[in-house]
């Protein structure tokens, strides 16, 4: 596995300061009460590809650990280390897709200087992780962006909502300021499990896109 970017990120995090800016921004999603700080989830959603092909080649990774369905005290300690990882990884990192990295369309790892979006969110997930997060509210999520293509973002599970790291922002933002779509993230409950975001009469509109990594290019 590549670490170089990990260390590196590892040792800037005391030199990185969190930008702000304020989004005005709905989300789209089928079966989201957008006045809500939390996301409402439904059943159980098939996993992208990607991350079950990541999960059998470092199944360390994503073993359950620590408390589950952790929902983290939002202090300003707490959301100053979302914003110094939010920009970290996103200024460490160059926007690269796999197609071009790997010649193939999926392929989710840490990135090592390069990356598409699923990577920047491993990376982003495993520095907090580091630094004392509860994995279980850390939770990988998969949306369609402004443009309508697959894309991964980080939701952060709080006591004042669910917020977003997201690569194409240097500020956090809860999911209900963002401009997205969204179809399913990782279960609370365990990691490799994933489940749905969208309403379940709203899945064959959503089918074509629901697994990012088998037949859709993710956003970078």
């Amino acid at each position: 596995m590549k670490r170089n970017i990990l260390g590196t990120a590892i040792l800037s995090m005391a030199m990185i300061a969190g930008t702000t800016a304020e989004a005005d921004l709905v989300s789209r999603t089928k079966g989201q009460e957008i006045n809500s700080p939390f996301m409402r989830v439904y059943e159980r959603s098939l996993p992208p590809i990607g991350h079950v092909l990541f999960c059998k080649q470092f199944p360390t990774e994503c073993k359950s650990s620590g408390p589950k369905r952790a929902q983290v005290e939002l202090n300003h300690d707490r959301k100053s280390d979302l914003r110094t990882v939010n920009a970290l990884v996103n200024r460490l990192v160059r926007p690269v897709s796999d197609m071009e990295l790997y010649g193939r369309i999926e392929h989710w790892t840490y990135p090592d200087g390069e990356g598409d979006c699923e990577d920047y969110v491993l990376l982003k997930q495993r520095l907090l992780i580091n630094r004392g997060w509860p994995a279980s509210a850390l939770l990988i999520t998969v949306v369609r962006d402004e443009k309508d293509e697959g894309h991964a973002v980080l939701t952060v599970r709080t006591s004042k909502g669910d917020y977003l790291l997201d690569n194409k922002r240097a500020e956090i933002m809860t999911w209900n300021e963002s401009p997205y779509t969204f179809i399913k993230r990782q279960s609370d409950r365990d990691p490799q499990v994933w489940v749905s975001l969208t309403l379940p009469n709203a899945k064959r509109a959503a089918k074509q896109t629901a697994d990012t990594g088998a037949n859709q290019r993710m956003h970078q």
